[in-house]
């Protein structure tokens, strides 16, 4: 639909009437083309979206939209695989603030929850009754019960729990003609409206008996097309629910506004095996007879997915879960999962598995955190195959057919034989235990020859799945890509049934339209050729090297849309996106905007552009993205290179940014006039002087100075003949934090080595994070010569550091950074780098002189890891050394990001979502420890800490030489 941009002005003025607050209402093109893409291989720029702050907001805009001729889109999560999250609509988001759990009835085991409602949340509330939501989605993090009643969705144990719709008491709609209706069972009986749609429904349907007997899939997982085999079993048992046509109708027969869904008891005992299998086709073998054991999931990894994992920061370490193909990685793994009321039932199905896959090796876990962490690599499944590089990705357009998994083995070798009938192969995971599997044919979609395979797969396995009276569609919907399929799998009787149900409820189609009804082809809309056209990529030099991304271009647009940034709880990503609960400021907005400013599809400025500017602006660049996206999208990276393209593109780098890219120098200086400088900065009248000149917030404290740690270290004696090690002297450690620097030292003096302290330029961490990456280049390259120089002129066992953000500049961003010159001695230096308690930690038994650790305090120590830490290598980098020094009293809570991260935190712009993140997690956490010692490897974690609660943290080597050498934290 084609609408004037002077009639979407008005109906932008319209709705933000309606709503109260402009910022609800993005119909600028920038926040349009943000909601364009879902997690297939679709754009679709929407007319306008919404965010409704409350359901009788959304009612009333949907009410408007609809007396003025304007399609609108329901959305959620926006975590759709086959494109029914994105049309020319108005599109109303209801994820950010339309989210409540209203109530939980244990006894009837029922919820009444909001579309906008998180599954995990949903689950963590229901979880205090014993309950949770049966159908159990890879996307749990962040899709919305919304999206699963509009997709039908199912997940890893739908051979127990079955599909959304099995559980689905009643749905509160809003219909086409603006009617406000209750679907439930006996919704007919009180509603005339509802009685009217029924006998409609009912008119419809019964003629059709034995057509959808006949063409209706079989299996237990099917969600094509609008439920009629549903219906029709309801109208012969005498009781007609239509909240079983709306689910899975995909937002196209009435609008979902609120559910009451069935809950089931949360098991008493589970355990999880694991089996390696040699190939695909041996795993596909044991399948019957596991199920034949009655196991709650069984689910299949393919030899693809986990090279993939192990390829990934974060996916890496759950794969060492896995067991072994006679020490090699398996081809396949077949994740098998057993619920029981007791240890004893569950040992029992276990000892019948191993039976059932004498031969394999196989490996089970009972411990729930080895459990959620193995169930973690599964999940990550679909979106880990898109860090495939190259042009041929493993699309989604025909990988949710679903057959009996007793006929599955057969079935996957014909689909393989239509695959590799087109030159190329495909992906294999998911529910094996339903039969279900996620098939993903590689293919480029640039290339004419791909689209064109495109089609002719999905019409070949089209006829595949018929002959097996299997589904089209297990659980990922019509959409754009199998609605264009549904004539050829139903006929055309039941497709113009479909038809008459939508005229029904939809006459004017204007809800979703062109999905399951009247459809585009499959490959109408792609992403890749917005407006029909091949997006282009710039010619540029770029700043950093991409050679594992595969190009600049394959970075940019790596992120597929699966949305696992909006996770609201776990990790770290995305602190804005938690804080604000906004597309624009979640990994996959920013990494949407950079896409589409790169490619020129925001207009000719592709390294100006305001809006994307704005959007970049609340990225902290905590490198989470990095590890926690299964696709390994570096928006830090991107963000960084995009500014400084801005910059060179420009000609000039503006004054704060060079001052806060200057902090090395500003610290120096403060160092030789500490006593002053510290005064003069406690001092109200002349620290807001310094705030206002410095763009920080004038509530925010100033950091304090110290003695050069240069001096000190040089005043001390050496034991030449002592193993060396090279300690930098970062920024924050070397003058305004020098007391940590002391620690390092003695500590590290005590176990018995010399530590050589060189004086260097700046690790470069400043200049990156502000986007000056040519001066980076130039200043990390000579600081690279520097500690190599040092390392190699003293024999140096390591090179170690206390900021956590200036060893990842040496062992992550130093390697990207194209000096010009050769990677290998970088990749060298970055090998022998680490946190100083991590070397300490990792050669516990090794050091020149053994560790005499004297008895700790008895206080809790409750450790906050700095974000690049925890992206890169992990927060036991320090838990492990304080594991060692106080034992059981160490805890590590899930503390996210502090919401400082450098520079950010310090401005006026960004004090509040600062403070808002800190908030989050980390800083209730402190709280609630009031005796503990806290302690946060991270200069700007600790500055937030002490801004945030008052309190102060200390560095882990602080707490190692209190033990170690009896200094005081």
């Amino acid at each position: 639909m084609d609408i004037a941009l002077p009639v979407l002005d008005r109906v932008a003025r319209d709705i933000e009437a309606i709503v109260g607050d402009p910022r609800h209402v993005r119909f600028g093109r920038h926040d349009r083309m943000l909601y364009a893409t879902d997690a297939s291989i679709y754009q679709v720029e929407p007319l306008g979206v919404v965010i409704p702050p409350t359901i009788d907001a959304a009612e009333q805009v949907i009410r408007y939209c609809l007396a003025n001729n304007l399609p609108i889109l329901p959305r959620g999560g926006g975590t759709s695989l086959a494109g029914q999250a994105v049309n020319r609509a108005i599109i109303l988001d209801f994820s950010a603030h339309c989210g409540r759990v209203i109530s939980i009835d244990s006894e009837r085991m029922q919820a009444v929850v909001e579309p906008g409602v998180v599954l995990d949340e949903l689950n963590r509330v229901a979880a205090a009754d014993g309950l949770m939501f049966g159908p159990d989605v890879a996307t749990s993090t962040h899709a919305t019960l919304g999206g699963m009643i509009g997709n039908n969705s199912a997940g890893a144990h739908s051979i127990l729990y079955g599909r959304t719709v099995e559980h689905l008491a009643g749905v509160d709609c809003l219909l086409a003609d603006g009617t406000r209706v209750t679907f439930d069972v006996d919704a007919a009986d009180r509603d005339e409206r509802v009685a009217a749609l029924t006998r409609g429904v009912v008119d419809i349907v019964t003629p059709l008996a034995e057509e959808i007997r006949r063409r209706y899939p079989t299996t237990t997982r099917r969600v094509n097309g609008y439920n009629l085999d549903l219906v029709l079993d309801q109208v012969q048992s005498g009781r007609v629910n239509l909240a079983s046509l709306v689910c899975g109708s995909e937002g196209t027969l009435a609008v979902t506004l609120g559910a009451t869904v069935g809950l089931v008891r949360v098991p008493a005992r589970k355990t999880l095996a694991i089996i390696a299998a040699g190939d695909l086709d041996d795993a596909l073998g044991l399948l019957g007879p596991i199920i034949e054991t009655g196991p709650s999931a069984v689910e299949l990894l393919d030899d693809v997915i986990i090279s993939l994992a192990m390829r990934n920061v974060e996916y890496r370490r759950y794969v060492e879960l896995l067991p072994t193909d006679g020490g090699a990685a398996p081809g396949a793994v077949l994740y098998v999962e057993y619920f029981g009321d007791d240890e004893d039932e569950l040992r029992a199905k276990l000892a019948d598995l191993g039976k059932c896959v004498e031969g394999h090796a196989m490996i089970s876990y009972t411990d729930a955190d080895a459990m959620a962490a193995a169930w973690k690599l599964r999940k990550a499944g679909e979106p880990l195959l898109h860090a495939m590089p190259g042009d041929r990705k493993p699309l989604t357009f025909i990988e949710d057919t679903a057959v009996d998994p007793a006929r599955l083995p057969e079935f996957v070798r014909e689909f393989r034989a239509i695959v590799e009938s087109h030159g190329t192969t495909a992906a294999y995971y998911a529910h094996a235990s339903v039969g279900c599997l996620h098939i993903r044919p590689m293919i480029s979609l640039r290339d004419p020859e791909g689209r064109d395979a495109v089609q002719a797969i999905a019409e070949a396995v089209t006829e595949l799945v018929k002959t097996y009276r299997g589904a089209l569609s297990g659980e990922h919907g019509d959409g754009r890509a199998r609605s264009p399929l549904l004539r050829r799998f139903y006929g055309d009787a039941i497709c113009d049934a479909f038809a008459s149900i939508k005229a029904l409820f939809d006459p004017d189609n204007l809800l979703n339209p062109g999905n399951i009804v009247e459809p585009a082809a499959i490959t109408d809309t792609l992403r890749v050729e917005p407006g029909g056209h091949p997006a282009s990529m710039p010619d540029i030099k770029p700043f950093y090297r991409y050679d594992a991304e595969h190009g600049f271009g394959a970075a940019v647009e790596m992120c597929n849309g699966a949305g696992v940034c909006r996770k609201t709880t776990g990790g770290t990503m995305c602190p804005s996106y938690r804080a604000l609960r906004d597309e624009r400021h979640a990994t996959r907005g920013r990494g949407n905007a950079l896409r589409l400013a790169i490619t020129g599809q925001l207009g000719p400025s592709r390294w100006d552009d305001a809006e994307t500017i704005r959007t970049l602006d609340l990225c902290l660049s905590c490198k989470a993205c990095k590890a926690e996206c299964p696709s390994n999208v570096d928006i830090a990276k991107l963000k960084s290179e995009y500014t400084a393209q801005r910059f060179a593109a420009a000609g000039r780098v503006p004054m704060q940014v060079r001052a806060f890219a200057a902090v090395r120098g500003m610290n120096r200086l403060g160092s030789r006039l500490y006593p002053l400088a510290n005064a003069l900065t406690r001092f109200g009248p002349t620290a807001a002087i310094v705030k206002r000149a410095m763009g920080i917030d004038r509530r925010r404290s100033l950091p304090r100075f110290g003695p050069s740690l240069y001096r000190w270290h040089a005043r001390r004696p050496v034991n030449a003949d002592a193993p060396a090690v090279v300690l930098m002297g970062d920024c924050f450690t070397a003058w305004s934090e020098p007391h940590i620097g002391r620690s390092a030292v003695e500590v590290l003096e005590a176990l018995g080595y010399r530590v050589v302290l060189p004086r260097t330029k700046c690790c470069g961490r400043p200049l990156i994070s502000q986007g000056m990456l040519a001066e980076a280049q130039s200043v990390c390259r000579t600081t690279a010569g520097e500690l190599a120089h040092a390392m190699k002129s003293n024999e140096a066992v390591a090179l170690v550091g206390c900021e956590p953000s200036c060893i990842s500049a040496i062992t992550d961003d130093w390697l990207e950074l194209d000096m010009g010159i050769d990677v290998e001695p970088l990749q060298a230096l970055a090998r022998r780098t680490s946190l100083v308690e991590q070397f300490i930690h990792e050669r516990w038994e090794d050091h020149p002189t053994a560790p005499q650790p004297a008895a700790p305090g008895r206080e809790t120590v409750l450790l906050h890891g700095h974000c690049h830490q925890k992206a890169l290598w992990g927060v036991d980098s320090s838990a492990g050394l304080l594991r060692r020094l106080v034992g059981d009293r160490l805890e590590v809570p899930d503390t996210g990001c502090c919401g400082m991260a450098g520079a950010f935190g310090f401005t006026p712009g960004h004090y509040e979502l600062s403070m808002a993140i800190g908030e989050s997690d980390l800083l209730p956490a402190i709280r609630a420890e009031p005796q503990a010692i806290i302690a946060a490897p991270g200069t700007s974690c600790r500055h937030q800490i002490v801004d945030g609660t008052g309190r102060h943290a200390v560095h882990p080597i602080e707490i190692a030489a209190s033990v170690l050498v009896g200094a005081n934290p």
